[in-house]
């Protein structure tokens, strides 16, 4: 509005007001008051549904379901409800007729357990499906931990070793490896190798990779165990293969005996239902986290939020 206000001689935060309170219609809107609380849209009910959440300002949560049949346009947006709590937003979804309701096919959602609640009590008839990037992120999460420590375990090293330099009054020279990396360095810089597979490494990553998993053979179990992972979301297809795929992965996990990876086993265990659920028409939770980039694009843009009816009301005319 301050850009536009520069062409045509206006002051920038006079047409911004002009045009929230007379331009936009936002006086007209029937939810100015008690937008904040939630907002449902029927008409955008379609089969197959998201869910997921979000942070408006302030890290406030808010509840988002939307359509996948939209793309991320109009019409995408079923309901933006305040809070995470199952017991407040229960009862605002269940406003949506109870016969479009019951059309819903298949939801997708994360592993968290109110999600799945909700999806439950107000989508009684739709398939539940964990979406695979939530499983995969939490072994790539196990993966770093344990990058994580050895870096911690190097800088300690480093750190005792310069204070013994000190008390012999002798400089301190770090042990550079072949690539040029120190060994802190090289625990460091390997961050972002590990989050991709190996065939998409670059010359200098893959000679990076060797140096890491030589020295730390953990790491390379651990790197195994996540892309193994992923292979079995990729490249199965039958949901009783994946089964078997994934029975066969929780055995490797209890072989490698990392703890972080043993509570992933067992978090894919206490979900395997909706979990095997992915491998029915490969559904994912994308199109929300798609939804919710928008969301934080859009703020953004709005330099924050200041009046959450008022974001509440240009989200809606977007997307609703």
């Amino acid at each position: 509005m301050q850009t536009i206000g520069t062409f045509y001689g206006v002051n920038g935060k006079n047409l911004q007001r002009s045009y929230r309170n007379r331009l936009s219609e936002f006086q007209q809107w029937e939810h100015r008051k008690d937008a904040s609380k939630g907002l449902v849209f029927p008409k955008n009910l379609g089969p197959y549904l998201s869910i997921d959440e979000t942070s408006l300002s302030h890290g406030e949560l808010y509840t988002i379901v939307t359509n996948k049949a939209a793309k991320g346009k109009k019409g995408s947006l079923v309901a933006i409800l305040e809070g995470t709590n199952s017991e407040t937003i229960i009862p605002f979804l269940q406003q949506l007729p109870v016969r479009e309701r019951n059309k819903v096919l298949e939801i997708t959602l994360d592993l968290a357990g109110n999600m799945s609640l909700i999806a439950r009590r107000c989508f009684p008839n739709a398939t539940q499906v964990i979406d695979r990037f939530h499983v995969q992120q939490l072994a790539t999460e196990a993966l770093q931990e344990i990058r994580i420590k050895y870096r911690w375990e190097a800088l300690e090293a480093e750190n005792d070793a310069i204070d013994e330099a000190k008390k012999s009054k002798s400089p301190y020279n770090p042990q550079i490896l072949s690539n040029g990396d120190t060994l802190k360095q090289l625990l460091v810089r390997s961050r972002y190798l590990l989050y991709k597979q190996e065939q998409k490494w670059t010359s200098h990553q893959a000679g990076r990779a060797a140096i890491l998993f030589e020295r730390f053979p953990d790491i390379k179990k651990a790197y195994d165990l996540t892309q193994n992972l992923s292979w079995i979301f990729t490249n199965t297809t039958d949901k009783i293969y994946a089964y078997t795929r994934l029975a066969k992965w929780h055995e490797k996990v209890e072989q490698a005996g990392f703890k972080a990876f043993n509570t992933i086993s067992r978090t894919i265990a206490n979900h395997y239902k909706t979990i095997l659920n992915y491998f029915n028409n490969k559904s994912t939770n994308a199109s929300a986290e798609s939804f919710n980039a928008k969301i934080k694009a859009f703020r953004a843009h709005y330099r924050g939020v200041t009046d959450i009816n008022f974001f509440l009301f240009r989200l809606s005319k977007l997307y609703a």
